[in-house]
């Protein structure tokens, strides 16, 4: 992750991370990111499991990301277990989100701690995430915010203590479909930049707006998580091919990776990362 995101941040450019809990998902991404010469990152969540367990996708992302003429790396999102993280370590995964977002402030970063302290031992990076970053189904039931925000000082003795790679930031970005327009803090993100000197993660890309995109970006914002996009850009191009009457399902699936592909470039050209590999 820090070949990735170390440039970009020198660079004022974004990478991509996209789950793709299939093979179709995996192609999509990386050969756009070959296409355009852009580094990328890839992988699965915990939450998505349930859907392709780690092994299976291991397979396939694995020997994918070690082919590719670009820089992939194979990273594991949302960890919410001491054990899942260490099973993505096992199974070959380049870098770990170990997420304790929901833990007490002290207690997050001990355990992100001595999750960082394991990861470098085997030469493998470590994002953690301080605020929360919630979901559009809880849109509007919560009183204020505000309060789930990171803060930038704090984040300044979160990264120093932990010894984390990338920090993901809760500035009003929330994962899934938003419910109404997102209005990112902009200026908090700098501050956050500024005060950690570290890459940023943003969670809950899909569905932004390309200015905010452009403006997280610029603020420091390294790395964007896209999921929704993709996966709603694979299920248009099945259904074009249930439309145009396709027979089979393995003459469907050019279809939606054709779909899902015009998704990655979108977001690709819109971070600033093409050519940069």
């Amino acid at each position: 992750m820090n070949d990735i995101l170390l440039p970009a941040r020198k660079g004022g450019y974004g990478v991509g991370f996209f789950n793709a809990v299939n093979v179709e998902m995996a192609r999509a991404v990386i050969e756009t990111a070959e296409e355009l010469h852009a580094p990328v990152m890839i992988g699965t969540a915990e939450i998505l499991l349930p859907f392709m367990s780690l092994e299976r996708v291991a397979e396939y992302l694995i020997p994918m990301a070690q082919k590719a003429s670009v820089p992939v790396a194979v990273h594991y999102d949302h960890g919410l277990t001491f054990d899942g993280c260490i099973h993505a370590l096992k199974a070959g995964f380049t870098s770990v989100m170990y997420d304790c977002s929901t833990c007490d402030y002290e207690e997050n970063k001990a355990r992100l701690a001595e999750m960082v302290k394991i990861c470098h031992a085997m030469g493998v990076t470590v994002e953690g995430e301080l605020g929360h970053v919630g979901d559009n189904e809880g849109a509007g039931k919560l009183t204020n915010p505000c309060d789930f925000y990171t803060n930038p000082e704090m984040a300044a003795d979160f990264v120093s203590a932990t010894g984390v790679d990338a920090l993901a930031v809760a500035v009003g970005n929330a994962h899934g479909d938003y419910k109404f327009p997102p209005k990112l803090d902009f200026e908090r993100i700098l501050a956050i930049s500024d005060e950690t000197k570290i890459p940023l993660v943003l969670h809950g890309g899909s569905g932004l707006a390309d200015d905010d995109f452009k403006m997280a970006v610029k603020k420091g914002i390294c790395k964007i998580n896209i999921f929704t996009d993709l996966e709603k850009a694979g299920r248009a191009g099945a259904q074009k091919a249930l439309d145009e009457g396709v027979p089979s399902l393995t003459k469907m699936i050019p279809y939606e990776i054709d779909a899902m592909k015009k998704v990655v470039e979108e977001k690709i050209r819109l971070f600033g990362s093409d050519g940069k590999a």
